[in-house]
């Protein structure tokens, strides 16, 4: 039997194998193969946990190989591998025809021992499953707390133990294994039963405070949020403190549609690897919110480190990164933001190697207008000079601001009288649902997406409504990319709407939320 195991290191980490050799002189164990402190120390609670199930210790001299040998090991899950390589070593030394076990399949094994000999959840199991199986290896004995992350990968029978003697016990008997019990439908405790479950389903009822039917005002802000879910569009809300800019874009999560299982297997991944999963969680459905504070670093955001961890922009793949207070937050944050943006993912290099994490997020932003928060405002005076309020704004830069498609100044409507009714969230999520559905089926991915030729393909344009966005665009100076924002937008309005074609209407409203900064901040 070969058993292999995993070094997490980046987004893809490296499958290990494990080999043991029994041999004649003073009894000893040693460790080969660049291991680094924990798994070193693997040798003092493998023999502790051996002795303390009922298990004899090898009276030989014990070798342990990890390969290959010029990869350095980490992490605590090669306690599990390693000691039943060196039970099942010993059970073969004892039969000349190697009848140890029947099945002579490769097999994957992580966990941490305790001296009892009970198992540790480890983290990257999710990870460890798929490299496996995508490498042929589809049977793995995992930590019990982590059996459920592993039976999501497709074709991997799992085994989870909860101690040494079960996991032992496991190798000789091929019927432990289980794979996924496929189950589509979710419990009642979990979804509400108004929500579509045709393009995915999100668990709103999950969300504290989720309806926009209890925020008072904020028309325009709310349609922006809409459009934003519907079509996943970058967005930016500026207002003075207290608006509730803040609050209404904290409610977005009940807005997006849930994850597919192909959008939720690499999310389950990058979680698995930053061990955030809970215990026994399977596939993550729900879209990551990830909500960093403004003193974030540039390796907290984007990822790094020693074994290059995920940062905010990775953890938030396939979902939402939110900066609230954007302009608080580091100038070379900001910027590092731009590449992730265009293509989706970032490459990090440490030490020689390198790893490409997925980085395909929505960015929303909320900002005061100026330093002070006043600038604007009808009520209150503003005491930034030109120059401190063009500094402020220079943190973002136009390269940034020009990949962001919606942008709102949210005015202070708390005092205002006959302010409307608000939509309700299922109300909102009706046109979302409907503008998910479409994008789905014709191109697979969300308008914000799009490439120029599925722009030149999707959002063609009569004379009519190209009329009204070459005069927008001379009147604003857009550059390309704004023309092309603007062409997404109104494709997702004119999704939400069912029109199979872009109206005069839905480029209007696309251009009002495509309006410069300089003649936006002047509204």
């Amino acid at each position: 039997m070969q058993i292999y195991s995993f070094s997490p290191f980046g987004y893809e980490g490296s499958l290990v194998t494990v080999e043991v050799d029994l041999r004649r002189g003073i009894p000893a164990v040693d460790l080969v193969g660049l291991a680094d402190g924990a798994v070193k120390e693997a040798r003092e609670r493998m023999q502790a946990a051996i002795r303390n199930s009922g298990f004899d210790f090898p009276p030989e001299r014990v070798l342990i190989s990890l390969s290959p040998a010029d990869l350095k090991k980490e992490g605590a899950g090669f306690d599990l591998p390693i000691a039943l390589s060196v039970l099942y070593a010993q059970e073969d030394a004892k039969k000349e025809n190697s009848q140890a076990n029947a099945d002579n399949s490769p097999i994957l094994i992580m966990g941490e021992l305790e001296l009892s000999g009970n198992i540790r959840p480890v983290r990257g199991v999710h990870a460890a499953a798929a490299t496996a199986a995508s490498a042929g290896i589809l049977k793995c004995i995992v930590p019990a707390a982590n059996a459920e992350e592993a039976r999501e990968v497709s074709g991997m029978a799992v085994f989870g133990a909860d101690c040494l003697q079960d996991a032992f016990s496991a190798l000789s008997n091929p019927n432990n294994f289980t794979g996924h019990i496929k189950s589509e439908a979710c419990t009642e405790n979990e979804i509400p039963k108004d929500c579509e479950e045709n393009y995915g389903i999100l668990f709103a009822k999950m969300i504290p405070d989720y309806e926009f039917e209890n925020v008072k005002g904020q028309k325009q802000l709310i349609r922006a949020l809409q459009i934003a879910a519907a079509g996943g569009h970058n967005l930016i809300a500026v207002g003075a403190p207290g608006c509730g800019k803040t609050m209404c874009l904290q409610k977005f999560p009940a807005l997006i549609p849930a994850l597919t299982k192909e959008e939720a297997q690499p999310v389950t991944r990058i979680m698995s690897l930053a061990g955030l999963l809970s215990t026994n969680q399977p596939l993550i459905r729900i879209p990551p919110f990830r909500m960093p504070h403004q003193t974030a670093s540039i390796e907290g955001i984007c990822g790094g480190g020693p074994n290059c961890r995920p940062g905010e922009i990775s953890l938030a793949h396939n979902g939402v990164l939110f900066l609230d207070e954007a302009a608080e937050f580091r100038t070379s944050v900001l910027q590092m933001l731009r590449v992730p943006l265009e293509s989706g993912r970032i490459t990090i290099s440490r030490a020689g190697r390198s790893t490409v994490f997925p980085a395909s997020f929505q960015l929303l932003m909320a900002s005061n207008p100026c330093p002070c928060g006043n600038f604007g405002s009808e009520t209150k005076l503003c005491l930034c000079s030109a120059r401190s309020i063009e500094m402020y704004w220079k943190k973002f830069s136009a390269p940034l601001l020009d990949r962001v498609d919606l942008r709102v100044n949210v005015k202070n409507e708390s005092t205002s009288d006959n302010i409307e009714r608000n939509p309700t969230t299922l109300e909102l999520r009706k046109d979302i649902a409907k503008a998910i559905q479409i994008q789905r089926k014709r191109q697979g991915k969300r308008n914000a997406n799009l490439t120029p030729v599925e722009i030149a393909q999707y959002c063609k344009l009569s004379q009519e409504e190209k009329s009204i966005l070459d005069t927008a665009s001379q009147h604003y100076n857009f550059s390309p990319r704004a023309i092309s924002s603007c062409l997404k937008t109104a494709r997702t309005l004119a999704d939400m709407s069912s029109s199979p074609q872009i109206q005069p209407s839905h480029i209007k409203e696309a251009i009002s939320f495509r309006i410069p900064v300089n003649d936006f901040l002047a509204l």
